[in-house]
């Protein structure tokens, strides 16, 4: 794969590039791999795309942390005065938040392209509540990469929604919340089934989805960077319960979120909140 000798200095442009060099890879390795061992596949892909981000990381970023969800340590809690101290990234100006292989399944599936690459950017001194100063999210599969340094145009309403039909919610495979069926239900949606946390706010942003809602099981390297694509480009982004998702926190867990249009926010706000309390 050609390459420039060096990358973006601009930070937005430089996601966009470990986005675009570790997909490649990723789609290199699948290729010369095959899907008769998904697990096998699942485990280079993700040390593959791991060791490329950290080590050209290291290189041009060298004074910034980083939190990769293929490190050792990333999913302890690191809450201050329990257990371990907490890392030199909460200390940090700066730091990658990076998924280097976000819908492990997905990726050892053949034929699937709901997989993808996260990149974002935490800074200190960033505006607004989450702090994401730059972000990219590579599709591979799909052959595109969006980014913060050219955010895609605000999204239109889905075709479905246009039309009188049910507006569409990406949901997750494996996972989606109890409370999901319900709201969707009350709010005459259609639940759509896909992989990636990546892929989901992508399509969000991509007008093929109309928002989508997730609780339980994520943590900041899931949402970081799509995120910042999404809020690039003047979606609405929290936390179920309305707040800001918050980044470069002790314990990076963060479980739940909503993105989705702005105009659609407080509706799918209510309903949650009527169906959580039912539960």
């Amino acid at each position: 794969m050609s390459a420039p000798v060096s990358p973006p200095v601009v930070d937005g442009a430089f996601a966009r590039w470990l986005a675009t060099r570790a997909g490649q890879l990723l789609l290199d390795v699948r290729a010369e791999r095959g899907h008769e061992d998904p697990a096998a596949l699942k485990a280079a892909g993700d040390k593959l795309s791991h060791d490329f981000i950290r080590t050209e990381l290291a290189r041009w970023r060298p004074a910034d942390a980083v939190l990769s969800e293929e490190d050792d340590h990333a999913r302890k809690a690191w809450v201050v005065g329990d257990g371990p101290a907490p890392p030199i990234r909460l200390d940090a100006e700066r730091v990658w938040i990076i998924d280097p292989l976000d819908g492990t399944r997905e990726f050892a599936e053949e034929g699937r392209s709901d997989w993808a690459v996260h990149v974002a950017l935490w800074a200190r001194n960033a505006s607004g509540p989450n702090q994401l100063a730059a972000g990219a999210v590579g599709l591979p599969a799909q052959h595109r990469v969006i980014g913060t340094d050219y955010p895609p145009a605000y999204p239109p309403m889905t075709l479905s929604a246009a039309t009188g039909g049910p507006l569409r919610l990406a949901a997750s495979r494996s996972r989606p919340p109890a409370f999901l069926s319900a709201v969707a239900e009350e709010v005459g949606a259609e639940l759509v089934p896909m992989g990636s946390a990546g892929a989901k706010i992508a399509a969000v942003i991509g007008g093929d989805v109309d928002g989508y809602l997730h609780a339980g099981g994520q943590y900041e390297w899931d949402s970081a960077a799509p995120v910042a694509v999404a809020t690039a480009t003047g979606l609405h982004a929290s936390r179920i319960d309305g707040s800001a998702l918050k980044y470069n926190q002790a314990n990076p867990r963060l479980p739940d979120l909503l993105v989705c249009r702005k105009d659609l926010a407080a509706r799918l706000l209510e309903a949650v909140g009527r169906h959580l309390q039912v539960e």
